[in-house]
């Protein structure tokens, strides 16, 4: 009996939030992809900072090429994405600057990117920042911060359990 409970504690992940900003649930993002969760669930953060930071101890599975968006693997396996706005694949890079690289290992509150909030505002694309579970199959989201603001790097955001 005592095991289990044990061993459910470890498999507890708190994710810190990647942006500072207000927390806003997913199915206000207004992109369809994210918000009927057809790439996994999550919250979406609309920020007020311009500093993108990891939200777990891990790797960084993947910087995409177009820079928007950064793919995370916690040390327990969860696969977490952060997708700086709407259709920022379009800016093809520009308004973003990373500061890390695909393998390279993070601790939670390290320094990711910069988005320019102002560059994609006026470029006409949303800031609204998804940051989704991918592999929902193994992890599940067990506490969501919702209509809270949070301070990127240090605030609690998500807690994910091993399913």
């Amino acid at each position: 009996m005592f095991k289990s409970l044990f061993k459910r504690a470890e498999s507890t992940i708190n994710l810190v939030a990647p942006l500072t900003g207000k927390v806003v649930p997913l199915n206000e993002v207004p992109d369809q992809v994210f918000s009927e969760k057809m790439m996994g669930d999550g919250v979406a953060i609309v920020p007020s900072d311009n500093a993108v930071y990891s939200p777990i101890d891990g790797v960084v599975a993947s910087v995409f090429q177009t820079k928007h968006a950064i793919a995370l693997r916690s040390n327990e396996g969860a696969e977490i994405l952060i997708h700086m706005g709407l259709d920022t694949v379009n800016l093809k890079g520009e308004g973003f600057e990373i500061k890390v690289s695909d393998g390279e290992k993070v601790s939670k509150g390290k320094l990711l990117a910069y988005f320019d909030i102002k560059k994609v505002t006026d470029c006409g694309y949303e800031v609204i920042t998804p940051i989704i579970l991918l592999n929902d199959d193994q992890f599940e989201i067990n506490h969501q911060s919702i209509s809270n603001e949070v301070n990127g790097g240090t605030d609690n955001l998500l807690e994910i359990n091993k399913k």
